[in-house]
């Protein structure tokens, strides 16, 4: 697929751009990744892996609960994302997964815990199958619909078209469901569509939406040589329903599984605090 650029793509992401972002910037395999590591510099590790559509800083609630608690955080956004570089090639879950094991090594960090959300709870699990990983805590993960979504379907030929033009008003609507309220979904609209406003945005979610393997994933699940593994998933979800919930405990055979009540897709965002007690307790239990 040849890159485009979208309506609604205003701005350059360059130097100027990045300029004054909280956070670090590192240059990795496939281009620039923004990252924040961040809490007390001796704490254990969380590693935020992101789902489709979010930037860093959607993870903000979450960490300051456990910053306090004496946990280190890392966060970034994938590439595509936020202020991370828009690369010119294939969205497949190999860039993503490369990106997460360049940005560990960049910064010399070891046995970390890490929490996938959604599409990145997939990225999170190839990573944890080939590298040594102290925990991995998934939410709402992708993965187990027998389902396609229609971009993946479309030509090659036509995908520019779509992402041009039909995927915008798409995106406005797939963040309504993540969410239940709209206070929710007012902010996390305004979080994403920040970065959405960069050349090459919508390239990078009709490519991910492509070539990233979001169905069928069922041998992903195999517990064998995972971590101790903590599944969580908001009870009213509508993007990956709760439905999935007994089959990824059977795949998966987490340590622990939990439901949140009167939540949506996004459990870290809607219920932060609750989330951060469930980091919190699956982690102490673990350590020696």
């Amino acid at each position: 697929m040849r890159y485009f650029v979208a309506h609604g793509e205003t701005d350059r992401l360059d130097p100027a751009a990045r300029a004054g972002r909280r956070g670090d910037f590192a240059v990795l395999s496939d281009g620039t990744t923004h990252y924040e590591l961040a809490g007390p510099g001796d704490g254990p590790v969380f590693a935020f892996v992101p789902g489709l559509t979010i930037p860093l800083d959607f993870w903000d609630d979450v960490i300051a609960v456990l910053h306090g608690r004496g946990f280190r955080t890392l966060t970034y956004s994938a590439y595509g994302r936020g202020y991370s570089d828009r690369v010119r090639g294939r969205y497949g879950r190999s860039l993503f997964v490369r990106q997460l094991d360049d940005l560990i090594r960049h910064l010399r960090l070891s046995d970390v815990h890490l929490v996938g959300s959604s599409m990145g709870a997939l990225i999170a699990l190839a990573h944890a199958a080939n590298a040594r990983v102290a925990s991995l805590t998934m939410s709402g993960p992708a993965g187990l619909s027998a389902e396609r979504n229609p971009i993946a379907l479309l030509p090659g030929p036509l995908l520019p078209l779509a992402g041009k033009h039909l995927l915008r008003r798409n995106l406005l609507a797939h963040l309504d469901r993540n969410v239940q309220s709209t206070v929710d979904a007012e902010r996390l609209r305004t979080l994403v569509l920040d970065g959405f406003r960069f050349e090459g945005s919508m390239y990078a979610l009709t490519s991910t939406l492509k070539h990233f393997p979001f169905t069928n994933q069922d041998a992903l699940f195999d517990a064998a040589g995972l971590p101790p593994t903590q599944l969580v998933w908001g009870a009213n979800d509508r993007v990956t329903p709760a439905t999935a919930f007994d089959r990824a405990v059977e795949l998966l055979k987490p340590v622990r599984a939990e439901h949140i009540p009167d939540c949506g897709h996004m459990a870290s965002f809607e219920r932060p605090r609750q989330f951060a007690d469930l980091l919190t307790t699956f982690v102490t239990e673990r350590q020696p």
